[in-house]
């Protein structure tokens, strides 16, 4: 008989690489997780971890054992999900991930509405950009992501998960009040063109959404400060040493000195959305958590896209 246990080892390591990568998700020492695989080579009668180096590869049996493991893990995922879950009765610990304004706008309130109420349900939440986010839900470190799409940077969406639209957000360029472009009810992109502009890091979503704006022109924005924290952007705006492409969702109010003006052609638009492991799609947890935000997204008038025609 294969313990499960062992068998989740291996999908550990084969998901997140080594050992020692596998013994931090799983909250083991590495010692622990190479004795459950060597208890799954022993049941199995076959060597599942090959060295590589310092590391270790899967062997081709243990590659096909970890696919089985994938398929057996998925099933008892869902049969806790549904079959032994209270549906009228969210409870346990739900993993969140989501980008920081969304943890301001979204899931702040939503936490809120769950600690004045009686539900047993626990929500631990870690602040992540989108692609780290989609990862941990798809490798299993977490069950709920809410994500976001900006409409020039397409995030992908691994098999294994289901994504819902959850609302809109448009980003507006931030601009200090004696900017010459501050009285504008809009701008476009070629107003922009001259501009200083303060950034979140080279490779974040949010930079490549800006790099985007100009894509066409010939041109890309001159950068001079990059900074994750959107505050930060909004108080080098203040202090008139740049610009700043600055999404509305959790945006805190502006300073006197900061005004908001929309860029149009094209507007900067992303659709903010939640991603779950299909075999999570009857959880009373992931549907109780999902209809909070949805009440969130509905009380602060956040846009939902369209259906296609």
């Amino acid at each position: 008989m294969i313990d499960i246990s062992a068998l989740r080892a291996l999908v550990a390591v084969e998901q997140h690489g080594s050992v020692v990568a596998a013994s931090d998700v799983m909250g083991y020492s590495p010692s622990a997780v190479s004795q459950q695989i060597k208890k799954l080579e022993k049941q199995t009668g076959v060597a599942v971890l090959e060295r590589n180096g310092r590391g270790v590869l899967l062997t081709e049996r243990g590659l096909a054992l970890a696919g089985y493991g994938r398929r057996i893990m998925g099933e008892l995922e869902e049969l806790q999900a549904t079959l032994l879950a209270d549906p009228s009765k969210p409870s346990g610990l739900l993993r969140l991930v989501a980008f920081s304004t969304a943890c301001r706008g979204l899931v702040g309130p939503m936490l809120g509405r769950i600690g004045t109420s009686d539900s047993a349900l626990e929500i631990s939440v870690l602040a992540e950009d989108p692609r780290e986010a989609v990862q941990r839900v798809a490798s299993g470190e977490a069950e709920l992501a809410v994500v976001h799409n900006w409409n020039s940077v397409p995030l992908v969406i691994p098999e294994n998960l289901v994504h819902e639209d959850l609302c809109l957000d448009q980003a507006d360029v931030l601009l200090n009040s004696t900017h010459a472009l501050a009285g504008r009810a809009v701008v476009e992109r070629e107003d922009l063109l001259d501009e200083i502009w303060v950034s979140t890091p080279a490779g974040a979503i949010c930079n490549e959404a800006l790099l985007q704006i100009f894509a066409g022109l010939g041109r890309v924005p001159d950068i001079r400060v990059y900074d994750p924290d959107f505050s930060t952007h909004i108080a080098m705006v203040e202090q008139a040493v740049a610009v700043a492409l600055v999404p509305r969702l959790g945006r805190p109010p502006l300073p006197p000195g900061v005004v908001a003006v929309p860029v149009v052609n094209p507007v900067q638009q992303r659709a903010v959305g939640i991603v779950y492991r299909k075999t999570m799609t009857a959880s009373p947890n992931i549907r109780h958590a999902v209809r909070l935000l949805r009440e969130v997204a509905a009380e602060h008038e956040l846009p939902v896209r369209p259906e296609p025609k």
